[in-house]
């Protein structure tokens, strides 16, 4: 059977997990458990490729490399079911890549969310986390993350996960591929969940599903304690609803320089 790939990838914080454990509920539809490592392993072998001194030496092969990532693609999953949506952070920046593989126009769900709602998000849970361990950017930027505002700009920083997904999401869309990309409004997502289901299915072009909102089970798995060092990362609740809006009573007034920076909205 032919397998059809879509991909998840966006804002940290904005309902991509909660969003995986409702699109487990579908019996034709295999979810990512975690968060995939399949872009990396396509992206190592892409960037190794023409440095191999062999591939050089007989006259480098790109199609010869187009039929490895597309076994890749096809092998790293193993599954009979027709529809895969893998969830990785760095499919955005991967585009090119994956639609070199596939040899269409690819299709990624992107959560977002306020970013300031994000920042607050991240906050709370470093507050509930940092009494019984150091945070990462504790480590390395001691001075800078003794403040709300210090933690707020480390976690924007290009090479943290807020900023480093937010530029992701920015050059895609300066890239033109807004035709590629659906995004999935927190907001929607945790009020309206079953017109912001129906709209995804429609941009996936495959059959709708009744889901369950009032009992999703936590599908997904990820090793918060020991790897990511976040207790809670990727816990959801079992009952979707509308999450109250924090940003003003978490970050102060360093919520006001967050808004407005909602580019997808433009």
């Amino acid at each position: 059977m032919a397998k059809n790939f879509a991909f998840i990838s966006g804002l940290p914080r904005s309902g991509s997990t909660l969003l995986c454990n409702i699109l487990a509920q579908n019996p034709d539809a295999h979810v990512s458990r975690a968060t995939s490592g399949l872009h990396d392993v396509l992206f190592g072998i892409r960037n190794q490729w023409d440095k191999l001194v062999e591939h050089q030496a007989e006259g480098v092969d790109y199609e010869r490399l187009n039929r490895v990532l597309v076994g890749v693609l096809n092998g790293y999953i193993e599954t009979d079911k027709s529809l895969i949506i893998d969830k990785g952070r760095g499919w955005l920046s991967l585009i090119e890549m994956i639609e070199f593989i596939l040899g269409k126009k690819c299709k990624i769900i992107c959560p977002v969310r306020d970013l300031a709602e994000i920042l607050a998000s991240f906050e709370k849970l470093w507050r509930r986390s940092s009494g019984k361990s150091q945070w990462e950017i504790e480590r390395t930027n001691y001075f800078k993350s003794q403040t709300v505002e210090g933690r707020c700009e480390l976690w924007s920083d290009q090479g943290q996960p807020v900023g480093l997904a937010y530029n992701r999401v920015k050059d895609a869309l300066s890239r033109g591929y807004a035709d590629r990309i659906h995004f999935v409004e927190f907001d929607d997502l945790t009020a309206r969940p079953g017109a912001t289901m129906k709209a995804i299915y429609e941009f996936l072009d495959i059959p709708g599903f009744s889901h369950d909102f009032e009992r999703v089970a936590q599908y997904t798995k990820e090793d918060d304690k020991n790897i990511h060092r976040i207790e809670g990362l990727h816990s959801i609740r079992s009952k979707v609803e509308p999450v109250p809006k924090s940003a003003r009573a978490i970050l102060g007034l360093v919520e006001q320089k967050y808004r407005n920076q909602e580019i997808w909205r433009k």
